[in-house]
């Protein structure tokens, strides 16, 4: 009896590869019939497989185009995941938005004594006037670009102590509320309906008292491997991280559920801290797509039982890309001109239980 094999065409630029298609992913994917397939993005997608699946991580309207063309003439591909759906985790603004509507459905199941999410408040700065204006924000504050594309670029932040550290922000920028969280941030991998939550070090608590004797401000690039200049105890700071509690597997499952919903995306991650002026509040600061999944624990596996169940289960199949199309899509020009932009979709009832998420 034949043996059936299944492709997954991945479409990743070169440090992406080098993290995410290691020989350890590569095994465990052939061993379970699955075999991965660099595609040669100088050459026209549809001229390549067909795939079994498509995963990708580029952007642009050239290839908004091919995944498109590529998706029409493949109905039988499945392809991870729709441009649409990933572009409005390439705003700082509208990739929070979701968060929002997802509380506001929450509450109304709202209890008291549970534990609660939300976003940091923020606000979206285009124009240096905006910051005469005032922002409406207690400093410290994060600055963040405000647009997300891959690049170093967009990875750059500032922790900004005061108006004076105002002074060199370069907008578009997102300005962001410091919330003191214990020196933890939670990152949550989601690979289709798996959840996994771990802990990093992040940036250190900031006293009003340390406040008062910090100018200016901080720049870093991942909050994680900061090595801050206002942590006085670096032993302290990692014994913070040892010590912290992970927050409740429900409440970040629920998160996690009802992002995905909403954001028709399969391979994502978001950033949690918990505040610590209400030890049951929780915050979402941060939504990456397909990150470094590489760093989360036994990945090869995760990934492999996704790929297994992208290919063989149809409540999975019928999540994916084609339907966006086939819905949206008269000819691929009318994709691009209705659905190039940044969206939000409203939170959507789920009929099993009853609550929207």
């Amino acid at each position: 009896m034949t043996e059936v094999r299944y492709s997954v065409g991945y479409a990743l630029l070169e440090k992406k590869q080098q993290s995410f298609i290691q020989l350890s992913l590569l095994n465990t994917a052939k061993a379970r019939g699955i075999d991965l397939i660099k595609i040669d993005i100088d050459k026209p997608l549809v001229e390549q497989g067909p795939f079994d699946c498509v995963i990708h991580k580029l952007n642009g309207p050239d290839w908004c185009k091919q995944l498109n063309e590529y998706a029409l003439r493949n109905p039988n591909s499945v392809v991870i995941d729709s441009l649409d759906s990933i572009q409005r985790l390439c705003n700082r603004v509208t990739m929070l938005e979701v968060v929002v509507e997802l509380e506001a459905a929450c509450m109304m199941e709202f209890d008291p004594n549970s534990d609660t999410f939300g976003t940091p408040k923020q606000v979206a700065i285009y124009e240096p006037g905006q910051l005469k204006e005032g922002t409406g924000l207690k400093f410290p504050v994060i600055a963040k670009p405000l647009v997300v594309d891959g690049s170093v670029k967009s990875h750059k932040m500032s922790l900004i102590y005061n108006s004076e550290g105002l002074e060199n922000v370069k907008c578009p920028i997102v300005l962001q509320e410091f919330v003191n969280h214990g020196g933890v941030i939670f990152k949550v991998y989601v690979v289709g309906e798996y959840v996994k939550c771990v802990k990093r070090k992040s940036l250190a608590d900031i006293s009003d008292e340390k406040l008062s004797t910090l100018h200016g401000s901080f720049r870093f690039c991942q909050v994680s491997n900061v090595k801050c200049n206002n942590v006085t105890n670096e032993e302290s700071h990692y014994k913070c991280l040892e010590d912290a509690e992970m927050p409740p597997t429900s409440l970040i499952n629920k998160i996690a559920r009802g992002l995905r919903k909403a954001m028709k995306l399969h391979l994502f991650n978001f950033d949690v801290i918990r505040d610590t002026r209400v030890g049951n509040r929780y915050l979402v600061v941060d939504i990456n797509y397909f990150p470094g999944f590489a760093k989360m624990p036994c990945y090869e596996s995760v990934l492999t039982d996704f790929f297994w169940d992208v290919m063989n289960k149809e409540e999975v199949r019928s999540f994916g890309y084609q339907k966006e199309v086939k819905k949206l899509v008269n000819n691929i020009g009318a994709y691009v001109e209705e659905n190039g932009g940044l969206h939000v979709r409203s939170v959507v009832k789920d009929e099993q239980d009853g609550v929207q998420v």
